[in-house]
């Protein structure tokens, strides 16, 4: 019981909270021990909506030779962008959550059951766009990247700490808008290492292509 008022929500909300992690731990394991045994590996991308996340993974698509690359596609609401992306033929398995702000280790589990028999090598997880819930569940992925663009101001690692904390890289895009924005490099990168200092960063430009060449062989590696 909430020892302020004794209306006894605080007790509600964390035993709730708790239950939902611990089931979603649960699937992530079990999505862990899937991808692992199909040889899949898997990128959990998380961002705001506008960073770029739908941008890289069709970047991506078009000069990976590396294996087949497959979607899960998460949105609240349409299909729009994986339509987008299955326009370039990749398999995608939409997830519309219902204006639910992330996904969770179930959804993905139920989604990679319509991608399994295109045999991916890669598996790229566009989680709903935002920084807040996504960062709370894990989905069995190998890998979970911020992507931040410098439109979107240089202290979101100080106003989102666990989805930097969480994730091993940090791709910064749309830095061929640098000169244009009032956006500081070096305070963004000092501020994510601060709360991640193992943090890898790729500054990239889908626009012109600065930067991808090492993003792409950072996923070859």
């Amino acid at each position: 019981m909430c020892e302020t008022c004794g209306c006894g929500q605080r007790k509600i909300t964390l035993t709730v909270g708790e239950a939902l992690l611990s089931e979603n731990e649960r699937w992530a394991q079990k999505n862990r021990a899937w991808f692992k045994k199909r040889q899949v590996k898997v990128i959990n991308l998380i961002g705001s909506p506008g960073a770029g996340k739908t941008s890289l993974i069709e970047a991506t698509a078009r000069l990976w030779n590396q294996g087949k690359i497959a979607v899960i596609e998460g949105d609240p609401e349409t299909q729009r962008d994986a339509e987008r992306l299955s326009a370039l033929g990749l398999p995608v398995a939409a997830v519309t959550t219902g204006g639910v702000c992330h996904l969770d280790a179930r959804m993905v589990h139920q989604a990679f059951h319509q991608l399994v028999e295109t045999d991916p090598h890669l598996l790229f997880i566009e989680n709903v766009g935002n920084l807040l819930c996504p960062a709370d569940f894990d989905l069995g992925e190998d890998l979970s990247v911020v992507v931040l663009s410098v439109t979107e101001g240089e202290d979101k690692p100080e106003k989102y700490p666990q989805a930097f904390r969480r994730a091993q890289v940090l791709v910064l895009t749309k830095i061929d808008l640098l000169p244009y924005v009032d956006f500081s490099l070096d305070r963004c990168l000092s501020l994510a290492r601060q709360i991640n200092p193992s943090l890898k960063v790729l500054p990239l430009s889908l626009k012109t292509g600065e930067g991808l060449s090492d993003w792409l062989e950072f996923l070859r590696s």
